[in-house]
């Protein structure tokens, strides 16, 4: 080749439809090879399914956004969903606790169970304490640090509880999402003087008083600093052996550092999943290998 002339470009067709894969033949995409991408971390050999999703195809008004989505979600692990912006991540994300269909034009087929239950059977408030989620943004309340985290006890109580009988639970929420130390003799300050990592952690807390079952991340880090990013994502780790987490990341190396399973959507389409070394280091399906490879994204 002339050493003058560029490099060939490589061309790579985004229009055609994905070519999907079925899941590895071992059916839970818990090989033997699942975490390694992750130092010190290991799955758990004792994941329990809690959440399934089966044929689930999701559409704003004619346009699919999820297109016959097949997926289990279990407690020991951590799935995360990988995909270009416009895929369907978290049109799916939020399908798995109902908050899509506060939008008036979306409309869900197939099936999502909790725990063996069909989602639409449960009651809306109960399923959103059960299934948690903490969105990309921020959002803690315009009220104390207590404030925010007794909000979801209150709010979940038959009858309003005093302050006195919310102290301990407050206090175990924010040790579980590892924010107690640095905020133990702050509670009754304004939650909206802290940083945006300790925000996001007591937005996690504020899920976490409730005790779901399974929590939902809509790409958490993504406004954070590094120092903030590590925290959460040791903090995401830790919780995995007591409930489920689903984490919606654009950050490859986040996916390939938290999660044990991952799930590569493109187009709406669920086109590979399996574990983390699967998906980066041999994926089958070739959008796949374009996707993690960088070829576009």
């Amino acid at each position: 080749m002339d050493p003058l002339m560029p490099p060939p470009v490589r061309r790579i067709s985004l229009d055609a439809p994905p070519t999907v894969v079925e899941p590895p033949a071992n059916g839970n995409g818990a090989g033997a090879g699942a975490g390694r991408a992750r130092a010190g971390a290991e799955p758990s050999p004792h994941a329990v399914e809690r959440m399934r999703c089966e044929g689930v195809t999701i559409a704003y008004g004619p346009k699919i956004a999820v297109n016959r989505v097949d997926l289990s979600i279990r407690q020991g692990e951590v799935l995360a969903l990988i995909g270009p912006s416009g895929c369907g991540k978290t049109t799916l994300l939020r399908s798995l606790n109902r908050l899509t269909e506060l939008t008036p034009s979306a409309a869900r087929g197939g099936r999502i169970a909790l725990d063996g239950e069909d989602l639409d059977a449960i009651e809306v408030t109960e399923l959103r304490t059960r299934v948690s989620m903490v969105f990309q943004q921020p959002n803690p309340f315009p009220m104390s640090v207590f404030d925010n985290v007794a909000y979801a006890l209150r709010e979940g109580a038959s009858r309003r509880p005093r302050k006195p009988a919310l102290a301990e639970p407050v206090e175990r929420a924010l040790r579980r999402a590892g924010l107690w130390d640095e905020v133990k003799d702050n509670l009754e300050h304004p939650a909206l003087r802290l940083s945006g990592g300790q925000q996001q952690r007591l937005c996690i807390a504020r899920s976490l008083a409730a005790q779901p079952e399974v929590l939902l991340m809509d790409e958490p880090c993504s406004a954070l600093d590094p120092v903030s990013t590590t925290t959460i994502e040791r903090l995401i780790l830790e919780l995995r052996e007591q409930i489920a987490v689903v984490i919606v990341t654009h950050n490859l190396q986040q996916a390939q550092r938290v999660a044990d399973r991952v799930a590569f959507m493109y187009l709406g389409e669920l086109v590979e999943q399996g574990t983390s070394d699967e998906i980066f280091r041999a994926p089958r399906a070739p959008r796949t290998r374009d996707y993690v490879g960088g070829a576009f994204g």
